[in-house]
């Protein structure tokens, strides 16, 4: 019985410390991470599944980071970077990040309000469906309060909840019956050069990197990492915690991505305006099923998301300015945290009711090709921290983890690069 003790504790330890390498990997599926991966399969096909092997690589690599950093310095990593660079690169870096926050923050309760319209009825002869203007404000509410009312633990469990409801897109992909050899095999081999270098595709392979190694992801995972308690002595399993999440949500992303090739790509329906068009055109395709998974999971996405991205942009702005911040401080212990996190909300559900919606869907898309190209800033901020051995001691970098990071980060810079010097 010895033995049966012994995985009795593994599995508390487990239990203790899981949470935020999971919750942050999963609320990358977030609206615009979706509209994304929808995109990308109605646009191309099963031609980008190969990226997401590589992907899900560095994004164990930089998630184990950052869970790491937080683990053995006790401070998130806004935090660290004022305290070794200066608060004039913290400010800029911040800056930045606040900016491509907010346009991702409107990309949720934009999907609060899509996804919450694909769910209507009749009645005497009328359509009845949410509008907008009643949904988005009750998300608002209901987001705030979930947060500002709760405390770390709470909002936790809900949060991982909210992240296995992901499993809806999974069940929509075998509802859609793709081809399995074809989409197995798009996985493990690129496509043709010809492909590979079109100007449409190396746009949304720049979105694709950006909506599942997102820069606000890093800040946000140290930071919980801290708040949660995390110490070096736990730190291998919040390594699990962070491979188990990386590799669940690009399970899902893969699952979506073959979901829409099977059946918008294959019916020549590449001219979809958000991830609800995506779920409208799966319905005579895939099937009513299909349709509700595909409306439900991008509500949950939706709600998840919006109140993530700007409690991470709270955090991340509060540590690099050196104020307060934690869901575990009362608000009069952490104003400045608490009304950062109020503004972000307010603003992102405001700006969905009074701008054009076609207009905020392509800054959506925009935002996660942003996240790309800021990516490689925050990675060798990240690197140039993680192995110094002042900060670190015996937890710098392997060898074999600063290749893969750089390598990334050098590839990202490339892609850009050439992106940008294409022709129109």
């Amino acid at each position: 019985m010895k033995w049966l003790k012994q995985w009795q504790t593994r599995i508390l330890l487990i239990l203790a410390v899981v949470g935020p390498g999971f919750i942050t990997a999963n609320v990358d599926n977030d609206a615009g991470g979706i509209y994304t991966y929808s995109l990308a399969g109605a646009k191309f096909g099963y031609a980008l599944l190969w990226s997401l092997v590589p992907i899900t690589l560095a994004l164990i690599v930089v998630q184990e980071m950052c869970a790491r950093m937080g683990a053995v310095t006790g401070k998130g990593l806004s935090d660290l970077v004022r305290e070794e660079y200066g608060l004039r690169v913290t400010f800029f870096m911040m800056t930045l990040l606040v900016a491509i926050n907010l346009m991702n923050v409107v990309a949720e309760f934009i999907g609060v309000a899509t996804s919450l319209g694909l769910f209507h009825g009749h009645y005497h002869g009328h359509d009845i469906y949410i509008s907008k203007f009643v949904s988005v404000p009750i998300a608002a509410v209901l987001v705030w309060l979930l947060v500002t009312k709760g405390n770390y633990k709470s909002v936790e469990k809900i949060f991982l909840t909210a992240s296995f409801f992901y499993i809806c897109y999974i069940i929509a992909g075998f509802l859609a019956k793709p081809d399995w050899t074809d989409a197995l095999r798009a996985t493990v081999v690129p496509p043709s050069r010809h492909v590979l270098f079109e100007k449409n595709y190396l746009y949304m392979l720049i979105a694709v990197i950006g909506t599942t190694i997102a820069p606000w992801m890093q800040f946000y995972l140290q930071a919980s990492v801290v708040e949660k308690g995390v110490t070096a002595r736990e730190y291998r399993t919040s390594r699990l915690d962070v491979v188990l999440g990386c590799v669940f949500t690009d399970v899902v992303a893969w699952f979506i991505i073959v979901a829409c090739a099977a059946t918008l790509f294959a019916a020549h329906q590449t001219n979809i305006e958000d991830a609800a068009g995506a779920a409208r055109a799966l319905k005579p395709l895939a099937g009513r099923y299909a349709y509700l998974l595909f409306g439900a999971g991008l509500f949950n996405a939706s709600i998840f998301a919006a109140s993530i991205l700007p409690l991470s942009t709270a955090y991340t702005v509060c540590e690099g300015l050196g104020f307060e911040s934690g869901l575990d401080k009362k608000w009069g212990e952490a104003k400045v945290f608490y009304w950062l996190y109020t503004i972000l909300v307010g603003a992102g559900a405001a700006a969905v009711l009074f701008i054009p919606d076609k207009l905020l869907i392509k800054v959506s898309v925009l935002s996660q090709v942003l996240n790309g190209v800021l990516l490689p800033a925050v990675l060798i901020y990240m690197l140039l921290l993680i192995n110094k051995s002042t900060l670190m001691g015996k937890y710098v970098n392997s060898r074999f983890i600063n290749w893969v990071a750089w390598i990334t980060a050098l590839i990202l810079i490339a892609i850009t690069g050439i992106y940008t010097l294409m022709p129109k």
